[in-house]
């Protein structure tokens, strides 16, 4: 059997991610209060194995060559970071564009639709640094309570291979801080969260193909890879389909506007080519 038929029948093994399914009423409701949501089991075994190659090759292909961890900044140390990988790989593509994720997303958001904002591959190297605190909102010129990220782990994982914490509800008090990942963020945010009174989530392990959600701004971190196994992510954002640009405040906001949401201004439709509406329809809506 050649190595092409092969492929061909992983696909279509994996084509169930089109079909659409809705997040449960306990999990939307932990999204909208804490801004924060496990899954587990989005993509069962044989699926999350159909894309798991791909993806590290993409990144393999994208990435470049990087000082030693210990002569990086804490924001290098802590992942390999390379994005829209949909645009570089057609499996890739079909996971990143699955009406699977992308409806558990919508309904999470309680909408009918989303668009694509970006994709990204976090890959923490053995020995890799902590990420600091953060809220994902900061860089993007969007509504981000109406933005909701995915972060799905490639491989099982274990609390010390880097897995999140979130603070709990930290959405709802929109923008904490105006630090961007770093040191800075790292220290600010510690004493936001004590101040405010945020109950932590507690790092746990989880298995290939298990997906957390999060609000673009809930404040969250992740803590070092102290094994040996590389910590392999990918991670999906999507937006309201029907948001309107927001004007950037800020230069992380200008980048993005302008990478991804190219030719999109202040208070027009954030509608790129590059932002597809998603989820597509499918033969199976069983699960809606």
């Amino acid at each position: 059997m050649s190595t092409a038929t092969v492929v061909a029948m992983d696909l279509q093994a994996a084509a169930q991610l089109g079909d659409r399914r809705s997040a449960s009423p306990e999990q939307i409701e932990q999204y909208r209060t804490a801004g924060h949501t496990l899954i587990c089991g989005v993509l069962e075994p044989h699926e999350i194995d159909v894309y798991r190659r791909p993806i590290a090759a993409a990144v393999e292909r994208a990435r470049t060559v990087a000082p030693p961890i210990d002569e990086r900044s804490t924001y290098d140390r802590a992942f390999l970071q390379l994005y829209n990988l949909w645009q570089t790989d057609p499996v890739v593509e079909q996971f990143v564009m699955a009406p699977r994720l992308s409806s558990i997303a919508a309904s999470l958001l309680g909408v009918d639709r989303v668009r694509i904002y970006h994709d990204q591959a976090l890959f923490k190297e053995p020995g890799g640094g902590f990420t600091p605190w953060h809220q994902d909102a900061l860089y993007w010129p969007l509504d981000g309570l109406r933005c909701i990220t995915m972060w799905m782990p490639l491989i099982d994982i274990v609390p010390e291979m880097g897995a999140m914490t979130f603070a709990e509800g930290s959405h709802l008090d929109r923008c904490l801080s105006t630090e961007t990942i770093s040191d800075e963020s790292e220290f600010d945010f510690r004493q936001l969260v004590e101040r405010n009174g945020y109950t932590l989530s507690t790092p746990r392990s989880m298995h290939a193909g298990d997906a957390t959600f999060h609000s673009g701004w809930t404040a969250h971190r992740a803590g070092a890879n102290s094994t040996a196994t590389m910590r392999s992510v990918m991670t999906i954002i999507w937006f309201a389909d029907g948001e309107r640009v927001v004007a950037p405040v800020n230069a992380a906001q200008e980048r993005d506007l302008a990478m991804w949401l190219p030719g999109c201004r202040p208070t027009e439709a954030a509608a790129s080519p590059i932002n597809p509406v998603l989820p597509v329809e499918s033969a199976t809506d069983e699960h809606r």
